[in-house]
């Protein structure tokens, strides 16, 4: 045995831990997205209900801590992929403001139909929703002001508010 084989060795052993890590490293990126928080519902169900301050700083923070980092800023807001559940109800992404909007909001989109979310979130937390006209495809709206609308074949619930106002200096 040449003088140069346990580095040999060490050098084979250490190009095998670095292709397992790539191996576990592509492993782990096509995991689904990591399991919602037990907070979830109450946080984030709660403001897509409408049901408190929406601040999109806060929202945002607890995404990113939740979930990891979004995948994208579009349309005034950043993207959230995620796995969870509201009401029943199997959530994909959760969009949040960001201080580019003269809106403040928070937003879901749901893999079931916009009829089935309604009558699971008033099954569920007891908010009815109204269709806001007579359309093929109304939007539906609760008296604390959530929104359900269509987005092709699932269903986006969102809340949306005017920014506060900055106070008098």
């Amino acid at each position: 045995m040449s003088s140069n084989g346990p580095w040999v060795r060490a050098g084979l052993r250490a190009l095998g831990l670095a292709v397992c890590g790539v191996g576990m490293a592509a492993a782990l990126a096509s995991f689904p997205a990591q399991a919602a928080p037990s907070t979830f519902g109450p946080v984030i169900g709660s403001a897509l209900l409408c049901r408190g301050e929406l601040n999109n700083a806060y929202f945002y923070q607890y995404l990113t801590r939740s979930f990891g980092p979004s995948y994208k800023r579009e349309g005034g807001a950043w993207w959230f992929r995620i796995d969870a559940t509201l009401w029943g109800a199997q959530v994909k992404e959760v969009m949040v403001s960001d201080d580019s909007s003269e809106l403040v909001f928070i937003a879901a989109v749901t893999e079931s139909k916009p009829e089935e979310l309604e009558k699971a979130v008033h099954g569920a937390a007891g908010t009815a929703f109204r269709p806001v006209d007579g359309s093929r495809y109304p939007l539906r709206k609760s008296n604390p002001g959530s929104t359900i609308a269509y987005a092709n074949d699932k269903s986006k619930i969102y809340c949306a508010k005017f920014k506060p106002q900055q106070a008098a200096r």
